[in-house]
């Protein structure tokens, strides 16, 4: 069992690092006519807006929330005076109401697109494994915030920030900090961290675009026509 644990907490998240980064590259090099998102708009509009703004505005929040609640040092809140208690509330709550928010995004477009003929007939096993892992990753997220709920003494939530900032550190002694972590944490880790390996296969490429796209907020003048 420590093999295992040392394995999926301390080796896959590198692999699945890699698959993220280079599937990534080796898709945009190779099937350029296959990144997008492939809107399923002009099949059938219905709950579409509803859905994707909650579900972008969700898993947007969740993301950055993670990022910044995970990878600041414990030092930097220490500084500001936040005790570790403070912030897994924090932290729950903000997570409860993004995770909610996102949760009800992915339920309308899952009705959306499986409820209706057009849109189910076009829909890939690679988009049905897409959505239902991320609902299965969020659903065991929410989840984690009751079991969090019963011990709020932040000491949990120093354990996986430890963790994740060994992890990105490349220190090889991540893993250990979360071998006594609740079940429901640990799953919903590498539920996440497998979303990444999937991630270069599946329409979810269409977000690397999206950050590119703030470049074009600093882009030069195009001349179209001199006067």
């Amino acid at each position: 069992m420590n093999y295992l644990h040392q394995f999926a907490f301390g080796i896959y998240p590198y692999i699945a690092l890699a698959i993220f980064l280079l599937g990534s590259l080796i898709r945009f090099d190779r099937e350029q006519y296959t990144w997008k998102s492939d809107s399923s708009q002009l099949l059938h509009r219905g709950s579409l807006r509803l859905g994707n703004i909650l579900f972008h505005v969700g898993i947007i929040g969740l993301f950055f929330g993670h990022a910044a609640g995970l990878l600041t040092p414990v030092w930097v809140w220490d500084a500001l005076g936040v005790s570790h208690s403070a912030k897994q509330i924090f932290a729950m709550a903000a997570g409860g109401i993004m995770g909610t928010l996102c949760l009800a995004g992915v339920l309308i477009l899952l009705v959306r697109r499986f409820a209706n003929d057009r849109i189910r007939a076009v829909t890939t096993v690679k988009d049905k494994v897409v959505m239902l892992w991320i609902l299965a990753t969020l659903l065991l997220g929410l989840a984690s915030i009751f079991v969090s709920a019963g011990h709020t003494d932040g000491h949990m939530m120093v354990q996986l920030m430890s963790w994740a900032q060994h992890v990105v550190t490349f220190r090889g002694d991540a893993a250990q900090f979360i071998i006594d972590a609740p079940a429901i944490f640990k799953l919903h880790l590498f539920m996440g961290m497998s979303l990444f390996v999937i991630f270069p296969f599946t329409r979810l490429v269409h977000v690397w675009s999206g950050f590119a796209s703030v470049g074009y907020l600093g882009r030069a003048y195009q001349l179209v026509r001199p006067r």
